[in-house]
């Protein structure tokens, strides 16, 4: 999906903003394992994703806990790191090589200053973001385990081939052992 059909799904902006926009952003490349925010960090940038997938995670107890995966055409970022400036409590990761435009948060506030379409914009698409986490709380504390899968198998198939499953089942909180159940019986 092109950039501009992306910002289409929250918030039609002219081209005005839309160039406005998209000449303050710069490209960089990550290789795979590359992390793009370490925890005790802040996150100066917001990443569009152009190819690649990430994850945010954080450890406890000797073991890794996905919180999110982000991929083409999706933002890509430690939401609230971003937004407010704080330190991150988690980590961002390349889990493949990543193609990554940016714009750093200093530059996005005085787009936002310069134009009520690109802060409208961004703001439904953190609306978006919001609501995402509440529907992905909502799946993991009311659907079983199979439905979990059936779901993300839905949403993200492509995802399988690309995120070792251990990622997948923590961030279904599946154990590693159901999830390769469910892999090789359910079939999509």
């Amino acid at each position: 999906m092109e950039r501009k059909e992306y910002f289409k799904l929250f918030h039609d902006i002219d081209k005005v903003d839309y160039d406005l926009l998209t000449k303050n952003l710069k490209s960089k490349s990550f290789k795979k394992g590359d992390l793009l925010t370490v925890a005790g960090q802040i996150q100066t940038e917001l990443y569009f994703v152009k190819s690649g997938v990430q994850m945010s995670f954080f450890d406890a107890e000797s073991k890794t806990h996905v919180i999110a995966f982000t991929y083409p055409p999706n933002l890509c970022a430690i939401p609230e790191s971003f937004s407010f400036q704080n330190p991150s409590k988690y980590y961002l990761t390349c889990l493949t090589d990543s193609e990554l435009e940016y714009i750093t948060f200093d530059d996005l506030q005085k787009l936002f200053d310069l134009s009520q379409q690109i802060e409208r914009l961004f703001r439904r698409m953190t609306e978006a973001v919001l609501a995402g986490m509440i529907n992905r709380h909502i799946e993991l504390h009311s659907m079983t385990i199979e439905e979990r899968y059936k779901t993300f198998c839905q949403r993200s198939p492509h995802l399988l081939q690309l995120v070792p499953h251990k990622y997948i089942a923590s961030y279904l909180g599946i154990a590693p052992t159901n999830f390769s159940k469910l892999f090789n019986t359910i079939k999509f």
